[in-house]
């Protein structure tokens, strides 16, 4: 008995199997002179269209109403004279409710021809069927692209994410709630700039390419400009020529676009990515932090209903004015005595070594500070909080407080223990920013591949005269992340990084 199982138990039909059996069917069309990849198609409808429309037609209710709807075919059953195919478009699923009779028979033989995966034209009535389905009743059916390649199984056959990744456009095709978040990004995306439009701000586009590297600790990635026999930067932040941008009288200007940094990959980086960056003339940070809420919460209003909104394990409430907080307020807090820039280096280095946390000789208190906060602090932040009063050490590009000048007016906005915007009040004293781009190239030399270069044209700049401003970045991709919930950037990027795909 186990022998005769054994000789006539068939093997499942392998991807390979069925991709022959797929083009064999696609010659077959082309030995009966049928283009199973045509140029035009002539969709006049949609499915949720058409569900909307024909809400109120009776079980069994049919109409005149001719329509043609596109779309790929999900699931496939005959039963004699009558064969039911659902189709998918962009807004949802439609089933055509096929008779020999209304398609008839010299086109009854095309259905024979069709496979799950396959895109198709379908022109007909619409009806409702006796058991409530509303349906297309094609008087014809076209083949617009004949799928040679097996759709995935729907529970088992896309679910490493790896795959679902550098495939995207079968993730897709095979789970609409990743389609949903994309089309969320659109929507948000959209938001940010009306939102943007109201406030007055001017939408600009500056270099990618770019000769010096600035606005930014990050390292670059560099490529040939071959018309100017020059290397140059692939840009890592538009600010230097935003703020160029003021000096030169445009009070309100901001951009949205790809910024590109040759670092590591994690949940929450990408080296290519989108950021958002404002400035905005005659402005401080009380001006940027409004700036920042309403940006968000506009975002928040185009795809939730609520301000109170799920993230990972936390509930995150975007209602009412966000929380400004100092940074020694935050590790005093933390570390649960009271912290200033003004404690002893000595003591400082105490409680990093208390808490299990390195140190070099040459920080300074707002370095010992900025680290107690970077290790302790930002991860323990859940609703949205304003973190003020950066040391200058870390700030090179930020004005130095009136009353403080160890300290910069700027701030970080953090919620769920992650950075989403950094802000300044913008430095415009060109010998001060001399002095600090020098602290950079010295950096740079000491070996810190992320420090930025000297910009002097920047400085000219500002030499100039650039008023008070206020500048703002805001990272694109995880706030999409945090207003559709999704764990990883690479849930918000329709096409990320991936290692090479081994062939």
């Amino acid at each position: 008995m186990a022998e005769q199982d054994a000789t006539t138990q068939q093997a499942a039909p392998s991807v390979n199997d069925e991709r022959a059996q797929r083009r064999a069917r696609r010659q077959t069309l082309l030995d009966q002179g049928v283009n199973p990849y045509p140029i035009q198609s002539h969709v006049t409808a949609h499915a949720a269209e058409l569900e909307k429309r024909y809400v109120d037609l009776e079980d069994g209710g049919d109409t005149d109403d001719v329509v043609t709807l596109g779309g790929r075919i999900r699931a496939k059953r005959g039963q004699g004279k009558v064969s039911f195919i659902v189709i998918e478009d962009c807004t949802g699923q439609m089933q055509l409710f096929c008779r020999i009779n209304v398609l008839g028979e010299d086109k009854w033989g095309i259905l024979d021809m069709l496979d799950l995966g396959d895109v198709i034209e379908a022109t007909g009535t619409v009806v409702r069927t006796r058991r409530g389905q509303l349906s297309v009743s094609p008087t014809n059916i076209t083949i617009l692209s004949k799928a040679c390649r097996p759709l995935p199984e729907k529970f088992h056959g896309l679910t490493d994410k790896e795959v679902r990744y550098r495939q995207r456009y079968v993730d897709l095709i095979m789970n609409p709630e990743v389609k949903d978040v994309f089309v969320k990004r659109s929507r948000i995306l959209s938001a940010f700039r009306s939102y943007m439009l109201e406030q007055g701000y001017l939408e600009v586009e500056t270099p990618i390419l770019q000769e010096t590297l600035g606005g930014a600790n990050a390292r670059p990635f560099t490529t040939h400009f071959n018309a100017l026999d020059q290397e140059v930067y692939l840009r890592i932040a538009t600010e230097l020529h935003l703020k160029r941008l003021i000096v030169g009288g445009m009070e309100r200007v901001w951009e949205m676009g790809r910024q590109f940094r040759n670092e590591g990959m994690d949940l929450t980086h990408n080296p290519e990515f989108t950021s958002m960056e404002a400035y905005c003339a005659y402005n401080d940070l009380e001006g940027m932090k409004r700036l920042a809420e309403g940006f968000i919460k506009a975002g928040n209003a185009a795809v939730n209903e609520s301000e109170q909104i799920p993230f990972g394990e936390y509930t995150i409430d975007l209602s009412g004015e966000w929380r400004s907080a100092p940074m020694n307020e935050l590790v005093s807090e933390r570390v649960g005595e009271q912290v200033s820039i003004d404690t002893p280096v000595e003591h400082l280095r105490e409680l990093l070594e208390k808490n299990g946390l390195e140190w070099e000789p040459s920080w300074g208190a707002g370095k010992l500070i900025f680290t107690l906060y970077d290790e302790l602090c930002e991860s323990q932040i859940v609703n949205p909080t304003f973190v003020c009063d950066y040391p200058v050490e870390v700030s090179p590009l930020a004005k130095r407080k009136d009353d403080e000048p160890r300290l910069t007016d700027r701030f970080e906005l953090v919620i769920a223990g992650h950075e989403y915007a950094n802000a300044f009040s913008e430095l415009n004293d060109p010998v001060d920013q001399e002095g600090r781009f020098q602290a950079q190239v010295a950096a740079k030399a000491a070996g810190d591949d992320e420090a930025m270069e000297y910009d002097y044209d920047y400085v000219r700049a500002l030499e100039y005269g650039m008023p008070p401003t206020g500048g703002i970045g805001i990272g694109i991709d995880r706030t999409v992340m945090l207003l559709t919930n999704q764990p990883s950037i690479r849930d918000v990027l329709l096409f990320p990084h991936m290692k090479p795909e081994n062939r």
